[in-house]
């Protein structure tokens, strides 16, 4: 085993499955807007800025199946539940999504020159 956790770098690695977590352009920033507390689509939508209707419910849905975040039904109606983090989401958005922009705001200048 080497330090990033895989012996050889097959579909099963530990790392391709954490990558896997932010492949999605808008699943690392959902779940930074949730950070914040339980929320209803329609917020998250005015939060995050640039995030279509449709793209937005694709992400809550894939997080959610990955078991990043709860959806909670409230009264009847279309923007009728309340999304969160769980506490698997939250440990990532503490953790290595964290580090991860701690990073991107320490290397922006070198990220945008090569861009």
């Amino acid at each position: 085993m080497n330090e990033q956790g895989c012996e050889t770098f097959v579909s099963d690695c530990h790392v391709r499955a954490a990558v896997e977590l932010v492949r999605h352009t808008w699943d690392p920033v959902v779940v930074s807007a949730l950070r914040m507390g339980p929320t209803r689509r329609s917020v998250l939508l005015d939060r995050i800025a640039g995030v279509s209707d449709k793209v937005l419910t694709e992400s809550l849905r894939r997080l959610a199946s990955r078991g990043l975040v709860a959806r909670t039904p409230q009264e009847a109606g279309r923007d009728a539940a309340v999304y969160e983090l769980t506490p698997l989401g939250a440990s990532f958005a503490r953790g290595p999504l964290a580090h991860l922009a701690e990073w991107a705001a320490e290397n922006q200048g070198a990220l945008s020159s090569t861009a």
